[in-house]
């Protein structure tokens, strides 16, 4: 009953026990992949001393796989990353995005991006995509970009990596697909 009064009469509306367990479930059935995208001058990944990706100007994007995302997320993420608007144009506005540039792409698996700090002082998990279904869609993501973009590198998915990075302003967002 409270989930439902919640969603026709809004949060506002709910006891303070019921408003914290109706946002704890509307949140997981939040479908969204998310990315952290930083505009860099270079950026690499090692895992264990070996350099596994690296790129010159562009972005790199620490991605974050939730479980019910899927096909329209990876394809809807990658139409974010290659089309947000986040290098300078001729009149120093970020006007240009990574397709005008021709920029790299670094994609970073980072399953941390997707967890709850709403409360208490320990990240919880629960919000992000089981190992098999974050790899499948990381993955997916990391092949639709290699099919629409010159110069995508990548780490190595769930490995324990070393990210470098030489930050261009800094500029940084947060983007999601939901």
């Amino acid at each position: 009953m409270s989930a439902r009064i919640g969603a026709v009469y809004g949060i506002a509306a709910l006891p303070p026990a019921a408003r914290h367990a109706y946002a704890a479930c509307s949140s997981r059935r939040r479908v969204a992949m998310i990315a952290l995208i930083q505009r860099v001058l270079s950026a690499r990944v090692e895992v264990a001393g070996e350099t596994v990706g690296a790129i010159g100007p562009g972005l790199l994007a620490l991605v974050a796989v939730e479980p019910h995302d899927g096909e329209p997320q990876a394809r809807r993420m990658l139409e974010r990353l290659l089309g947000y608007r986040v290098f300078a144009d001729a009149a120093g506005k970020m006007n240009r995005s990574l397709t005008d540039t021709g920029g790299g792409l670094l994609l970073v698996s980072q399953f941390t991006l997707a967890a709850d700090t709403r409360s208490g002082m320990r990240p919880s998990f629960t919000s992000a995509a089981a190992p098999e279904h974050g790899r499948r869609w990381f993955e997916r993501l990391l092949e639709l970009a290699r099919a629409g973009h010159p110069e995508v590198e990548t780490g190595r998915f769930g490995a324990h990596m070393v990210v470098s990075l030489v930050n261009d302003g800094p500029v940084t967002f947060r983007l999601d697909t939901g």
